[in-house]
């Protein structure tokens, strides 16, 4: 987990959204990359083409911050891809800043990834002594350089080639003047939407970026499957046959926005589940339920709801914290969490309160709620976690990568109830948790990824990687 983090979140990578065949695309991507602000903060870029010549703009800070002025509007052109990006590898700058733009032997080229690539620092090793030269320390920089040096002169093709070469977890766009190409890896690890906007075709990392421009949803883009749209239309192809499906459980539990929809399930409806669940696998004797805002609010509900327990919001997040209150000490930290939430003591005083929140990782943050509520006078405060422990690194795109600051990786739970001082602690089980959500059965881990909770990873992981989140 990063040192400047607040809370103790889990932070993803990136949210990607394109369109192809509309004459305000740039227009239209802005739109879709403010539904997906939630998966990036750090920056943001867009890039455009006429068919003849690209325009981009990318800097630091959020959407509305980039594109400020009359930047969109000298963003021309009919097609588009777009990014927000939250880096977890590679420095936060502008350099890595996405879509990355280049120039090579066959003209201009861009492309975005939601994800993160688990042999990216062999590969970028082999390419540098092959002569390449990275503008970046992002590891999306390495499928460019693998598309250009590829023996193949068609670009699909090369692709192809580049995409097999590459392990992990991603939801790529790259963009030419002529062409539009989708592709998700094998597992589908990463989420991304097809969607239709008359007679424009979208793609979108959550359906929600597809309800705000009015795109109706089509289908998501299956695992190790690439789209290619051109001036001949649209057609589908495959770079790879799907492997073990394994979409991030994190997209239900906490990443997503709760209105959409993945594999058909609305995440809100899923969350609700996943309280529901919690519930029954951990009733309390309480007065009130409130949940950790924002993405906590429809499991601590579902709580509410099965337990016949009260629901109150008694957390309120301030919304308007700027990032200057990111700080480096601990001690500003945790001067931040009082900044970024209040208890309502009127609900909360003199109530025995269940807390729900979707993750528990560090455990500082939820020691510090923990005490909110203690402060604002509940005489008991039961935590209720809608997800299992994390308790092993993830390496497709979340920050998790140090295993030494998973809590759960080397404590019980009852240590970890001690060290947060509540009265009670109990995570969601992964049973419950796959029960909950609903996606189809056939499969024991019902096509998600659990790396993170029983260290089963979907593809192979590389050794410096593990090493690196074992010091």
């Amino acid at each position: 987990m990063r040192d400047e983090c607040i809370f103790d979140e889990l932070k993803e990578e990136c949210g990607v959204f394109a369109v192809i065949g509309h004459p305000s695309a740039a227009q239209l991507t802005y739109y879709g990359l403010h539904a997906l602000q939630h998966r990036g903060q750090e920056s943001a870029g867009i890039v455009t083409t006429d068919g003849t010549r690209f325009r981009h703009h990318r800097g630091m800070g959020l959407v509305t911050e980039v594109f400020q002025g009359d930047v969109l509007s000298k963003l021309t052109g009919n097609t588009a891809i777009g990014h927000v990006r939250y880096s977890t590898t590679g420095e936060s700058g502008i350099n890595n800043a996405q879509p990355l733009v280049f120039n090579y032997v066959a003209g201009e080229l861009a492309l975005c990834t939601n994800g993160n690539l688990v042999n990216a620092q062999r590969l970028r090793r082999a390419l540098e002594r092959e002569g390449s030269i990275f503008q970046t320390t992002t590891d999306t920089e390495v499928i460019p350089h693998l598309i250009a040096r590829s023996r193949h002169t068609n670009l699909v093709d090369a692709a192809k080639e580049a995409l097999n070469q590459v392990m992990g977890g991603f939801a790529l766009l790259i963009l030419t003047n002529e062409q539009l190409i989708a592709a998700s890896d094998p597992h589908g690890l990463r989420p991304l939407s097809l969607g239709r906007l008359g007679d424009a075709i979208v793609f979108a990392s959550e359906t929600c970026a597809l309800d705000v421009i009015g795109a109706e949803y089509v289908r998501e883009v299956e695992p190790g499957e690439m789209l290619i749209i051109d001036a001949d239309g649209m057609r589908v192809d495959r770079f790879a046959p799907p492997a073990r499906r394994a979409v991030c459980s994190f997209e239900y539990i906490y990443f997503a926005r709760p209105d959409s929809d993945i594999s058909g399930i609305n995440v809100h409806a899923a969350r609700k589940r996943l309280g529901q669940q919690l519930a029954k696998e951990a009733p309390v004797e309480a007065d009130v339920v409130t949940g950790v805002p924002d993405s906590s609010i429809s499991a601590a509900i579902g709580y509410a709801e099965a337990t016949g327990i009260p629901y109150e919001l008694g957390l309120i997040k301030n919304r308007y914290v700027g990032r200057t209150f990111i700080q480096p000490s601990q001690e500003l930290r945790e001067q931040g969490v009082k900044m970024k939430l209040s208890a309502v003591r009127k609900v909360v005083e003199g109530k025995r309160v269940v807390m729900v929140d979707d993750s528990l990782v560090r455990g500082t943050t939820s020691r510090q709620i923990v005490n909110l509520l203690r402060e604002a006078g509940a005489t008991e405060v039961h935590v209720r976690i809608s997800s299992p422990p994390v308790r092993f690194p993830c390496y497709y795109g979340i920050d998790t990568s140090d295993r030494k600051q998973l809590i759960a990786a080397s404590h019980s739970v009852e240590e970890i109830r001690q060290l947060i001082g509540a009265d009670s602690l109990v995570f969601l089980s992964k049973e419950g948790m796959l029960e909950a959500i609903g996606r189809p059965t056939g499969e024991p881990d019902r096509g998600h990824c659990l790396a993170c909770f029983d260290g089963n990873y979907p593809t192979l992981v590389e050794e410096s990687l593990v090493l690196e989140g074992e010091r």
